[in-house]
């Protein structure tokens, strides 16, 4: 099979993904998506049994090595993923038998251990290839010990692939003993460094990215890789626990340097990039937030303390306060004002969390009813100290809200909850009207921006929500780093997820031990970015320098409900 796809191909490494992750994000991609993917990434000890497996070829209980047993809708018997082993999962669209009709499954597992077979060779492993009755790809295939180096399970629906390849690098082997690796009893199992070759799983992830951008993708790709390696040093002090410093100052009186010239790192700094900081940190003139504090805006804030709630428009330090509240709107922050996470852009307290508030619902619902709010947003801090994250106290939250305000609408920007998908189903069931999780930044910041999380973990959780009905939103930043071509890449992975609503705004540092801001992106490229990403496909984005997750709400629900009814019943008619 040669180049039978659409290109450019996106090709993204993810790092270390559970298996559950991985699979949401299949999911929505092969539901929602219209382009071409391959996710490359490692697994979590797991095993996985396939539609025609049998679980007698499991021999050990899983949970006494560490690891979890998936059923999963893919072809073959039950494999192991883990440490060690590049995964890869083609999500594909591939044209019928000769130009109609079905695709032809048999050929597409042919192309993908084709990929593998030449991958192999070019790393050092020349005597691979196919052994006849049997998946996947083998070591000496003509001799008497043949050994299975590359799993192959895929599944092809409507022309549409998933799941795909698991190709052992350098795993722990031990955990093979404990199955009959895809149900074959009289061969054995082996790994690029049981053969002798010691490669980086980086240079295998090259070597398999450059040929699918051949095969799959006509030549072309758009790659991103999160990152591979960060040192404590490469994070934010107040990441790394040193507290939230002083806020930033900036001397008027040192010149601005030229732009292309004033890259801040993190960690130990010299005097130029010193002074390169502090010039950098002053704000343009369209970053500028005037403080008004009118009579709406003394009015909430006393009825917030008169109710001892939490907002985070104060806790984050968010520009848009005056503006908000002296329209009388606000974000409830709930579960308390600690959080168990430490970003590196956050002002939000990390201390050891408080107990929860049992009164809180009822106090937020009583301040939504206050106010008279049409349209009432909640966010939690991530709480990583309870067993549910606090899924139960935010369905609470909107429960109540909804028992004493029948008209308002309620979205909820929730933490990824670990990415348990009984906890995120706790709250879908509650039927927020907007599920909001921020992205936050591009993948190759996620480490650096918010060393707890992950890309790959997000996207799952945006994927869950969508499968489940909701109206999605994320939240992206931006002046941490990244290019255009990350955020115009990053955009279209929410899209083809099927995020319906999106926010960009500038990341403003809180303080001297958080993030520096590397650079401030002009009114003209946030509009150009919400050009962009609306012509992706995404209903609404809301993009402007001082633009938050919450900023225009209402608004921006509404919008974005709007484009999706007109486009469903396009496509009904």
């Amino acid at each position: 099979m040669n180049k039978t796809v659409l290109n450019p191909l996106n090709i993204r490494w993810l790092g270390k993904v559970s298996y559950t992750d991985a699979l949401a994000l299949q999911n929505a991609l092969f539901e929602e998506g219209s382009e071409n993917h391959l996710l490359l990434l490692e697994h979590q000890h797991v095993f996985t049994l396939g539609v025609r497996g049998e679980k007698g070829n499991i021999l050990v209980d899983p949970s006494t090595m560490g690891a979890e047993l998936v059923k999963t809708n893919r072809g073959g018997d039950v494999t192991y993923h883990g440490p060690g082993q590049l995964v890869g999962y083609p999500i594909l669209s591939l044209p019928g038998k000769r130009g109609g009709g079905m695709a032809d499954t048999v050929e597409y597992v042919r192309s993908v251990e084709d990929l593998i077979i030449s991958a192999l060779g070019q790393l050092g492993l020349p005597n691979c290839g196919r052994l006849q009755k049997y998946p996947g790809v083998w070591v000496d295939p003509n001799k008497r010990d043949a050994r299975k180096i590359a799993a192959v399970g895929v599944r092809l629906t409507r022309g549409r692939t998933m799941h795909g390849f698991a190709l052992n690098v350098k795993p722990d082997m031990s955990y093979f003993d404990a199955i009959v690796p895809c149900g074959i009893k009289d061969k054995s199992v082996t790994s690029l460094s049981e053969e002798g070759l010691e490669i980086s799983m980086l240079e295998v992830v090259n070597t398999v990215s450059e040929l699918a951008t051949e095969r799959w993708g006509s030549g072309q790709s758009r790659r991103m890789d999160v990152s591979w390696r960060t040192s404590q040093n490469e994070l934010s002090p107040f990441s790394r626990g040193k507290g939230p410093g002083g806020i930033p100052k900036v001397n008027q009186n040192i010149e601005e340097l030229d732009p292309n010239k004033r890259t801040v790192t993190i960690g130990r700094k010299s005097a130029r990039e010193k002074r390169a900081e502090v010039a950098i940190e002053r704000k343009p003139d369209w970053i500028r937030v005037k403080a008004d504090m009118g009579p709406k805006y003394r009015e909430l804030k006393k009825s917030m303390r008169t109710l001892e709630l939490t907002t985070v428009c104060e806790e984050a330090g968010c520009p848009n306060i005056f503006e908000c509240w002296g329209q009388g709107t606000a974000t409830f922050m709930a579960l308390g004002e600690r959080c168990t996470r430490a970003c590196g852009f956050c002002l939000v307290d990390t201390r050891k969390p408080e107990k929860i508030d049992a009164g809180e619902p009822k106090r937020i619902a009583t301040a939504v009813k206050q106010m008279g709010l049409e349209y009432a947003v909640i966010t939690m801090v991530a709480r990583d100290d309870l067993t549910d994250g606090g899924a139960s106290h935010i369905i609470e939250i909107i429960n109540e809200v909804r028992s004493a305000n029948p008209g308002t609408k309620v979205e909820v920007l929730i933490s990824d909850l670990k990415g348990n998908p009984d906890d995120l189903q706790k709250i879908f069931s509650a039927k927020p009207d907007v599920l909001n999780h921020n992205i936050e930044t591009i993948p190759r910041l996620q480490r650096q921006v918010r060393p707890s999380a992950s890309y790959a973990r997000s996207l799952a959780v945006l994927a869950h929500a969508k499968r489940a009905g909701m109206v999605v939103k994320s939240s992206i930043m931006v002046g941490l780093g990244e290019s255009e071509e990350e955020m115009h890449d990053t955009l279209k992975d929410l899209k083809e997820i099927g995020v319906d609503i999106v926010t960009i705004g500038q990341y403003l540092r809180p303080t001297m031990n958080h993030l520096p801001v590397q650079r401030w992106w002009t009114p003209k490229e946030f509009r150009e970015l919400k050009m962009f990403g609306e012509a992706q496909g995404i209903p609404h984005i809301e993009s402007s320098p001082l633009t938050r997750s919450s900023y225009h709400a209402k608004d921006a629900e509404t919008t974005a409900m709007s484009k999706v009814v007109s486009v469903t019943s396009g496509s009904s008619s």
